[in-house]
Formats: C-alpha cells, sequence, structure tokens
C-alpha cells in the first residue's frame, strides 16, 4: 500500500474518532442523568478535548503524535484560561449552544484536569489502537 493510501486510510479513521468523540460527548450531556455522576460530571469535557486532539491528527496526519498532542493541550487550555475574559459580546456568543460548546462558559481548574486526562486517552488510543491497527494493515 502506497504512502497516500496510507495516509488517506488514516485520515479516514480520525475523522471517524472525531465523530465518536462528538457523539459521545454529546450523549454524555444529554443522558448524563443515566450515568454514574464521576462520568457524568467528567466525560463531556475529557471527550472534547480528546476531539481537538483527533482534529489535529485529522488535520496533520504525516506529521508527530506529540505535536498533536502539543497543540491540542495548547489550544484547550488556552480556550479555558479565556473563559477568565468575560466582555460581553464574547459572553454573547458563549450563551449561544454553539459558543458554549466550543468557548466554555467559565474557567474552572477542574476543566484542564479533564482535558489532559481526554488528550492523554486520546493519544494512548492513536499510539496503540488506531496507528497500530494501520501498521498492521500496512505490513499485509
Amino acid at each position: 500500500m502506497n504512502n497516500s493510501m496510507i495516509l488517506k486510510n488514516l485520515r479516514f479513521s480520525y475523522l471517524f474518532a472525531i465523530l465518536v468523540a462528538i457523539f459521545l460527548g454529546l450523549a454524555s450531556r444529554k443522558w448524563g442523568h443515566v450515568l454514574p455522576s464521576f462520568l457524568a460530571e467528567n466525560a463531556g469535557d475529557a471527550l472534547w478535548a480528546m476531539m481537538v486532539y483527533f482534529g489535529f491528527r485529522f488535520l496533520m496526519t504525516g506529521r508527530s503524535l506529540f505535536l498533536a498532542i502539543f497543540l491540542a493541550f495548547l489550544t484547550s487550555f488556552s480556550i479555558e484560561f479565556s473563559q477568565l475574559y468575560q466582555a460581553e459580546w464574547i459572553n454573547h456568543i458563549r450563551h449561544t449552544t454553539l459558543g458554549g460548546l466550543v468557548l466554555g462558559k467559565g474557567f474552572l481548574f477542574v476543566d484542564l484536569v479533564r482535558y489532559s486526562i481526554g488528550i492523554i486517552v486520546g493519544g494512548l488510543l492513536d499510539r496503540y489502537g488506531i496507528m497500530r491497527f494501520r501498521q498492521t494493515e500496512k505490513a499485509e
């Protein structure tokens, strides 16, 4: 299998991972009342950060896993710290559904922990799941 086909297959895998993370994240918020409280409180933010990680992997498929991890941390932490800024115009955006999902509503230190877990789990799933699966596919 040539290199461009491998990258195309990887890109499809990352797109699928993004969609799964979005679905699970939205489901954890909508049906959180049926989940254990620990999952209901933490899964959405971790899955959001995991989606950010897989987004960078999708955009930069041929680049380093660690670059995607770094950019996912930079993006998610920057957005969280931006919540310390509470101007009226950005709060209007935050009060929309999409704005609230992307920008959040208020700074919480625990969100940084949740993001860290989501990014690390995403990186591990990538390294030991997606990439390993694709390596065995490449060998065949």
